[in-house]
């Protein structure tokens, strides 16, 4: 029987960016040297796969400090956390490395200057998500606001409306946040933003490559976690760009054939923390039921690395 025709649209970049990478390198160096078990707070990143291969390895992925015995390493996850972990860590006198993405500790810093100028935050972010926990836990209870849509900042209370400052959840949509910020720069016209903007480079990438291959698509797959931001963005994206069906897909075990039956384009990309490996197997999945042509569409090209901490480049 003669397979359909099928064109696969691959979008790059897609898939780990440095800060992933950096995080995953990290726990796979704890683990050579100090042995296992390495503990991890929260997952290292969001995907399922990522962190059962490193549980194999000998990580245990726990939610709290207080999850940890004393006498062994914890990693902090990639999205960062609140100033009180760290500082409760060196009261235990643990061993810790922070593997937070060196972009969101940006963010970080940048939340800390502009409190000792006095000024008070606004954060434009998810609620719960561990990133905006992390990043509203650098500064005191009450002073960094979080906004998630233009209605929000309808409803702030504020300090001082003249002494304000915004930072940003780095996985957020480019275009959703224009619209939050545009409502801030509304009622607050003199609060300060960043110098440059807060959403990382990568998830920016690769939005722009869904938004190159979205309207001449039939269907698109974000092969991501259900609880990665930056993956269920690009599933946002693809919609908000002309794309009729956008779906999330955690591997190519969750592919809904039935919905794409009868089209004849596909794109695919993957979220900041899907490997590559991932992908092949949704490329292969798809080579068995149609005739494939593969398309790469490459709008950036990466090359951003960044360095692991020093006491892990010690192994001695």
């Amino acid at each position: 029987m003669t397979k359909p025709n099928l064109t696969l649209y691959l979008a790059a970049p897609r898939g780990f960016c440095a800060g992933v990478d950096r995080a995953i390198k990290i726990v796979e160096l704890a683990i050579e040297k100090w042995g296992a078990p390495v503990y991890v707070r929260h997952e290292i990143v969001h995907n399922k796969f990522v962190v059962d291969s490193l549980r194999d390895k000998g990580a245990v992925f726990v939610e709290e400090l207080d999850d940890c015995p004393d006498d062994r390493p914890v990693i902090f996850s990639a999205h960062g956390v609140p100033k009180a972990v760290p500082a409760e860590a060196a009261k235990r006198e643990m061993v810790y490395v922070d593997a937070t993405c060196p972009l969101v500790s940006k963010v970080h810093i940048e939340a800390e200057r502009h409190f000792e100028a006095g000024l008070q935050m606004v954060m434009i972010g998810h609620a719960g998500h561990p990133e905006t926990i992390g990043t509203m836990g650098q500064l005191p209870v009450g002073e960094v606001l979080l906004v998630e849509t233009p209605g929000d900042v309808a409803g702030l209370s504020v300090r001082d409306p003249e002494k304000l400052a915004f930072i940003t959840q780095t996985t957020l949509s480019v275009d959703d946040t224009v619209d939050v910020i545009a409502a801030l720069r509304a009622r607050f016209p003199n609060i300060i933003g960043p110098h440059k903007e807060d959403i990382c480079y990568a998830t920016t990438n690769r939005q722009a490559a869904v938004k190159a291959i979205a309207s001449h698509i039939d269907a698109l797959l974000v092969i991501g976690a259900p609880n990665s931001s930056n993956s269920k963005r690009l599933v946002e994206v693809g919609s908000a760009n002309g794309c009729a069906y956008s779906q999330l897909v955690q591997r190519a075990t969750d592919i809904d054939w039935r919905a794409l039956t009868g089209i004849q384009s596909v794109g695919i990309t993957a979220g900041a923390s899907a490997p590559e490996l991932l992908v092949n197997e949704v490329i292969d999945a798809f080579k068995t039921r149609y005739d494939v042509t593969v398309e790469l569409v490459e709008t950036a090209q990466e090359n951003v690395e960044f360095k692991v901490p020093r006491v892990l480049r010690e192994l001695t």
